[in-house]
């Protein structure tokens, strides 16, 4: 007993926290650069806090009091189709598509509205007990962000909370989740306030890539001012991921190059 008891210290002094009965140490975040396929203009005007792309429509949803906006827009001329605004004592947020309707989420107000997704008849309102930032839908549950490093699971019917994640990269919270898509099986969230997409494991909050896009709106020709990066959509149809930020007067087209 003494000889294997002196063996396994020193197997501990070797490699700190090796243990043989655990699971092998997760792999490093990926780390990737961007090409732009396409650009397409985008509304000057749209501050912009969410964006889904379903079956040939792209969803906007528009942020600042007075100025938000649910929209319906053309990929590629940019042009407004249709358009409701929110009264003008919410700040709008992230939206989503769930079957027939749009959930647009409000910042402060701790209320989202929903909406008939073809003409945009206002359907009813819901409360919720934090901030809202960011909202997607992954095919059973409804996926939430409210700043901080926490997502939120949502039935999708009653608009209940059925479970959280804290989302980490190699054990540090990631905080200012933002805007969210969900894109094969990982939930895609910008970073507010940098030009980071981090690329999320839906079961336990682990950050399995990070997506950099810095430079990405110099690309589009021109020096323009904006505001920061955000708003992700996926075309499921044909693999398209699109990106663009507040009042920026572009939206792109990219493909994911890993380092």
């Amino acid at each position: 007993m003494r000889k294997f008891t002196i063996c396994f210290l020193t197997v501990i002094a070797l490699a700190p926290g090796f243990c043989a009965c655990t699971a092998a140490v997760p792999k490093s975040p990926v780390h990737y650069t961007y090409r732009v396929v396409q650009s397409y203009p985008h509304d000057r005007d749209a501050f912009t806090q969410g964006l889904v792309f379903e079956n040939g429509v792209l969803y906007e949803s528009t942020g600042r009091y007075g100025k938000s906006s649910l929209r319906k827009v053309d990929l590629t001329t940019g042009k407004v189709l249709q358009m409701v605004n929110l009264p003008e004592q919410y700040f709008g947020e992230g939206i989503t598509v769930y079957r027939n309707t749009t959930i647009n989420l409000t910042w402060q107000s701790r209320k989202g509205f929903i909406y008939d997704k073809g003409n945009f008849n206002f359907i009813r309102e819901f409360p919720y007990e934090t901030e809202g930032w960011g909202i997607t839908f992954d095919g059973n549950r409804l996926i939430m962000s409210d700043g901080t490093a926490t997502l939120y699971f949502w039935d999708p019917e009653t608009l209940q909370a059925v479970g959280r994640i804290e989302v980490t990269d190699n054990g540090a919270p990631v905080d200012r989740l933002n805007e969210l898509e969900y894109i094969n099986g990982r939930i895609y969230a910008n970073v507010w306030q940098t030009d980071r997409i981090a690329v999320i494991n839906p079961e336990d909050g682990r950050v399995m890539g990070w997506i950099d896009l810095t430079g990405l709106l110099r690309t589009g020709g021109g020096v323009v001012t904006a505001d920061v990066l955000n708003g992700i959509a996926y075309d499921d149809g044909t693999k398209r991921i699109f990106v663009t930020g507040k009042l920026w007067p572009w939206l792109f087209q990219i493909d994911l190059i890993a380092e």
